[in-house]
């Protein structure tokens, strides 16, 4: 390679792209220290931008930069903007923070109001779904009873027997005149190829993908996906929990990597809140505003649970579920019991659990014993001595891959929905939760931890403790990626 074209250049060449590399690395620096509230965070990008030259500063572009919360909040604000007809919460709905609330759990139910901006609200019957073997079924048949509305937001939605079924009765339903609309995240739709999206379109049903990816929406969007499980009919009716819709989770089939997971029936003014939550992230999506009757009728009591909706994503709803987290760990005074498929909570977290064992709080953490990202296990192993120690108690269980998630604590208070305990699902996916105030309800749902307990492992801190140095060593270079997992 002829590299004389360097002779040639100007004797102040040097100087001068030194000049330039550091204000480069000065203004990327000014900008971690302005905007990065993370202190671990802060330090290891300003090491990047500083160390790697160039290339640190470009990687923060790109990465590093929350546009995620900048265009998110652009968009929510525009789609909040728009006139809705509709009232959302009915009269005889809307409770108080003190009605309805078990005195000890009254701080946080005050605390949901004031982080979610959404009343709790009365008259509410949740049924437990198991796999898509139950789920399924009840979900299929509300579809084809659908007369006005049908709508429907996954995360993945597999192009597979399971799926097959579902893009059939969307289809009937549409047909028949049913508006129907239906929202995949633009990641999770390609599980499985072809994607289903295109067989939805062929078959008439209007389908939208949640930023389809790095063509689309640029690299630093990447990250930016909607996790939330949500299907509601005719506004009156509707499902959510973890449960994707793929061939995996129909147990009957005996499909390879089955998976374990539960899901949610509920009736009553909840679904209004969901509803809601689907409008958003359609108008998020496509700028079309789904409003009036057929969408939000008028819901009246149905059941005895007090419920209310919690959405979280990296927009002003940031930190949302986090901040309830701890308000839930620091209401308990009996237990705690947790199941999750993703177990890697901050910092502030794993203070909250140990804080709960250590005031006497039985605090149990139900994991998959393998889980179908090794390196989120790896990270995850590498950070339950932290648990541990304090006295928390953690449970394996067996296969299948269990996906449920989880919280129930005195057997009280419920949360179920589509959140891990990790920093993806905790600062960068959007997502749905519902909290319920019903102790009959948070009985049942502890029995089947109870159940997970019962049939999985034990892991001490000598079973942590006791692993190969090659292992500890794996597991802690893997969690040092927990923030990117």
């Amino acid at each position: 390679m002829n590299l004389g074209f360097i002779r040639d250049l100007p004797g102040w060449w040097p100087i001068g792209l030194g000049a330039i590399i550091l204000v480069l690395n000065l203004a990327a620096s000014a900008h971690i220290l302005v905007h990065k509230r993370d202190v671990r965070a802060a330090i290891g990008w300003v090491g990047v931008v500083w160390l790697v030259p160039v290339v640190g500063s470009l990687l923060y572009a790109m990465l590093g930069l929350n546009r995620i919360r900048r265009r998110a909040s652009e968009l929510q604000r525009a789609r909040r903007r728009l006139p809705l007809s509709t009232p959302r919460d009915t009269a005889i709905a809307r409770v108080g923070t003190d009605a309805n609330v078990p005195e000890p759990f009254t701080p946080l139910a005050r605390l949901g109001e004031a982080m979610s901006g959404r009343p709790l609200l009365t008259g509410n019957s949740v049924q437990v779904l198991h796999n898509g073997d139950e789920a399924y079924p009840e979900m299929l048949a509300a579809i084809d009873a659908a007369r006005h509305t049908v709508s429907l937001s996954t995360y993945i939605f597999g192009y597979d027997a399971a799926g097959k079924d579902f893009v059939e009765a969307l289809a009937r339903a549409a047909k028949r005149g049913v508006q129907v609309r239906v929202l995949i995240d633009g990641v999770g739709v390609r599980y499985t190829w072809p994607p289903v999206h295109l067989a939805l379109r062929k078959a008439g049903v209007p389908v939208a993908l949640f930023l389809p990816g790095i063509r689309d929406a640029g690299l630093g969007f990447f990250n930016l996906r909607t996790h939330r499980k949500s299907l509601v009919v005719d506004g009156r009716i509707a499902f959510a929990g973890g449960i994707n819709i793929q061939a995996r989770n129909v147990h009957a089939a005996k499909p390879p990597r089955s998976v374990r997971d539960l899901h949610f029936r509920l009736e009553g003014p909840i679904v209004g809140q969901i509803q809601e939550v689907f409008a958003e992230d359609w108008a998020f999506t496509t700028r079309e505003i789904l409003d009036g009757p057929e969408w939000y009728p008028t819901l009246l009591p149905r059941g005895a649970t007090t419920a209310r909706c919690f959405t979280d994503g990296p927009d002003g709803d940031l930190e949302i579920l986090r901040t309830v987290l701890l308000g839930a760990l620091a209401t308990a005074r009996e237990s705690v019991r947790i199941v999750t498929p993703y177990f890697l909570p901050d910092q502030g977290l794993i203070s909250a659990l140990t804080v709960a064992a250590l005031r006497g709080v039985r605090v149990d953490i139900v994991l998959p014993s393998k889980v179908n990202i090794p390196m989120v296990q790896w990270a995850a192993t590498a950070q339950l001595w932290q648990v541990l120690r304090p006295g928390c108690r953690v449970h394996y269980t067996p296969s299948p891959f269990d996906h449920t998630k989880l919280l129930v604590v005195d057997r009280t208070w419920s949360l179920f929905g589509s959140s891990n305990w990790d920093p993806r699902s905790l600062r960068l996916n959007f997502e749905l939760d519902v909290e319920c105030y019903d102790a009959q309800l948070a009985e049942h749902l502890d029995e089947e931890i109870h159940r997970r307990i019962a049939e999985g492992t034990e892991i001490t801190l000598a079973d942590v403790d006791g692993r190969p140095q090659w292992r500890k060593i794996l597991h802690g270079a893997a969690r040092l990626w927990a923030p990117y997992l």
